[in-house]
């Protein structure tokens, strides 16, 4: 994985403990929240509540006009179609709104577009196969707000449509009836990060003349899977859905959604965004991705438990089937990457054969998480090259497609995700073109973002008890992580048959285990006796009946290591090896340096993910520009992983290594 910039916390402590007192809860969490900038009393007692928080659904612009509209043509008999969308936000919009037309006898039917086959939001031909079943008014619901060319389609079929959705809308809106999207510059409404669901919700509320504390508990659970899945920050109003959400699951929640927890094996009484982001929308998202996900509004629309869970199996059984398309193309992603030397460029853009759409943007996450890069997933068919990107604070990824438009047939998207297409003798150009523009712009790095520092001598159960009382976690409202400096390794130890670690660490004579998941023994770069800093989530685990503090690792590096330097010296090797202008100079090492390298190397195999960490003295490029060099000679090779130097009678000359040579001469050459 790459290595993440920490960034640690330093809360006021008084201000928490009188915090603590006015709002008598316990000091640890009230120094969270201090942390987070929740200073205030009465902000404290609203993150905290459990009451619902939830604005006036009549804040939003044309919402009276669309319920008013959308209540007469329910009178008059007429037949509508709720548009939705294929991802879980989509398909539970979907759900919601034609669960209560259908509650008022509505003669409702309800089209998802397939993902494959139509994309995303309204297409003329489904438009012509509604006219044809009788459709005299569609609602779009997580759509529509783009779809002018497509609703004026509709108008000339005599059918009309009420938009409702939360994408960012163009300059000109559609010609709708009406056009329900908090993102209008015209829309009054005070809190816009809402998903496509809530919006849906909210005109619900208005059809039925209820305030949304009186409709939430219908919708709750589902409410909270569609907020959870759309990556909607967990505040405001956001904040009490899922709170109310997670309490409807426990106790009684859609048949659908249970049918999910059953086959997922998640106990529903121990249910926490967590698992609803990891264990119920993936599934749902699965069933668009590997097939259609209108069986995911089957689903979650059933009112039988025995035909819940016959849908439900095959979709568990289509997200297994996704879990191994994505392994299999991110395998493939990541050769042809590291064969291409793409990881070394600002912007990582990857083009595979026939790879299935439906995954591309989880494949981009994972390769943006592996390598620190923003990074473009392509999968070309008949010519045209489709795809996903991902990004991460600090490098605004739609900004640096349309920096290349030119290039490009179609995209959109926002600062961290985007999506893109463009044909297939195009996809160098557009590589090389959007890494010009990333050297334009500060160079972006990963962040870990730490809430402040913790002595192991404090950890205990109370504490992961006292974090809990902040939930639900998630975008706006992260699982707090907390910084163990300074600690001794004292001991590695494999569990769960290889595939995790358990580590003793010691510091000042107090001593603490931690867990590293998904990390065996041969990829821990660490060994026994470095002095580490950790970053760590604190949990609590029942055993016997009784509850013990778990302590589990997000991040480890060595400590006092230098990270400003380490970055630096990666963007100097990085842009040498793309081809870029660097420092030439600060990435050339002395022929003295490459022997310290080789010296350290043949003294001990090392791992080459340690080298990301250690103090070399001749700093991070002017090290992985020896390794490479002395790679290249043959006297040092990389099997899994891990460096081996050979010994060698013979005077090795370093201009045999085309490294070495091209950086000789761009020094000597004044560059």
């Amino acid at each position: 994985m790459s290595v993440k910039k920490w960034v640690v916390g330093t809360p006021d402590r008084e201000k928490a403990k009188l915090l603590a007192e006015e709002c008598d809860i316990d000091p640890f969490a009230a120094l969270v929240a201090v942390g987070r900038g929740i200073d205030d009393e009465g902000e404290l007692e609203l993150l905290m509540s459990d009451e619902p928080l939830l604005c006036d659904p009549l804040e939003l612009a044309d919402i009276k006009i669309a319920a008013e509209y959308i209540n007469n043509a329910i009178a008059l008999g007429t037949k509508i179609a709720v548009f939705g969308d294929y991802d879980c936000d989509g398909v539970v919009a979907t759900s919601l709104l034609c669960d209560y037309l259908s509650s008022r006898e509505a003669d409702v039917i309800a089209y998802i577009p397939d993902r494959l086959d139509e994309g995303y939001g309204m297409n003329c031909a489904a438009i012509d196969k509604l006219a044809s079943q009788g459709v005299g008014l569609i609602i779009t619901v997580d759509n529509g707000i783009s779809c002018a060319e497509e609703i004026a389609y509709a108008e000339n079929l005599g059918i009309k449509t009420v938009v409702t959705d939360h994408h960012l809308p163009p300059e000109k809106l559609p010609e709708a009836v009406a056009v329900v999207d908090p993102h209008r510059l015209d829309c009054p409404s005070t809190f816009k990060e809402v998903c496509g669901a809530e919006v849906a919700f909210k005109l619900v509320c208005v059809l039925d003349d209820k305030e949304p504390e009186q409709m939430l508990p219908r919708y709750a659970d589902i409410l909270a899977v569609a907020t959870i899945g759309d990556v909607m920050p967990l505040v405001n109003e956001n904040r009490s859905i899922v709170k109310a959400g997670i309490k409807k699951i426990k106790t009684a929640s859609n048949v659908g959604i249970a049918a999910i927890l059953n086959m997922a094996g998640v106990d529903r009484t121990a249910i926490d965004a967590g698992k609803i982001s990891f264990g119920i929308v993936p599934r749902i998202n699965a069933a668009g991705r590997m097939g259609s996900a209108y069986r995911a509004y089957e689903l979650l629309t059933s009112k039988n438990a025995m035909d819940a869970l016959k849908i439900a199996g095959p979709i568990d059984d289509d997200n297994v089937r996704r879990q191994q398309i994505e392994k299999d193309i991110l395998k493939s992603a990541v050769k042809m990457i590291e064969e291409g030397g793409y990881q070394h460029n600002r912007v990582i853009v990857v083009c595979g054969e026939g790879w299935h759409f439906g995954v591309l943007g989880i494949v981009a996450s994972r390769i943006c998480e592996r390598y620190g890069k923003p990074t473009i997933v392509l999968s070309n068919e008949n010519g045209v090259a489709h795809g996903s990107g991902r990004s991460f604070s600090g490098f605004h990824l739609y900004d640096a497609i349309n920096a290349c438009s030119d290039v490009l047939l179609k995209y959109g998207g926002h600062e961290l995700a985007a999506g893109v297409s463009v044909s297939q003798d195009k996809v160098n150009l557009f590589r090389k073109r959007i890494n010009e523009y990333a050297t334009t712009q500060p160079v972006a790095v990963p962040q870990l973002n730490i809430d402040f520092r913790l002595n192991p001598a404090g950890l205990s159960v109370d504490m992961a008890f006292a974090i809990k009382s902040l939930e639900p976690f998630g975008l706006g409202n992260p699982t707090p992580i907390f910084g163990i400096f300074h600690v001794t390794l004292e001991k590695i130890t494999a569990i769960g048959g290889g595939k995790h670690l358990k580590l003793l660490c010691r510091k000042n004579g107090n001593v603490f285990q931690s867990l590293l998941f998904g990390v065996t023994h041969e990829q821990f770069c660490f060994v026994v006796g470095d002095t580490l800093d950790l970053a760590v989530t604190l949990d609590t685990n029942l055993y016997q009946g009784q509850y013990n503090l778990s302590v589990q690792i997000k991040a480890i590096k060595m400590s006092n290591s230098d990270q400003d330097a380490y970055f630096e010296g990666k963007r100097q090797f990085d842009d040498f090896l793309s081809g870029f202008d660097t420092d030439y100079a600060a990435v050339f090492p002395s022929r003295a340096e490459v022997g310290s390298i080789y010296k350290m190397i043949t003294a001990s195999p090392i791992s080459a993910e340690r080298l990301k960490y250690i103090d070399t003295t001749i700093g991070y490029a002017k090290t992985q520009a020896s390794v490479t060099t002395l790679c290249e000679l043959g006297l040092v090779s990389l099997n899994n992983g891990i460096l081996v130097g050979h010994t060698s009678n013979q005077k090795n000359d370093l201009m045999n290594s085309n490294t070495y040579k091209k950086l000789y001469e761009r020094v000597n050459n004044g560059e």
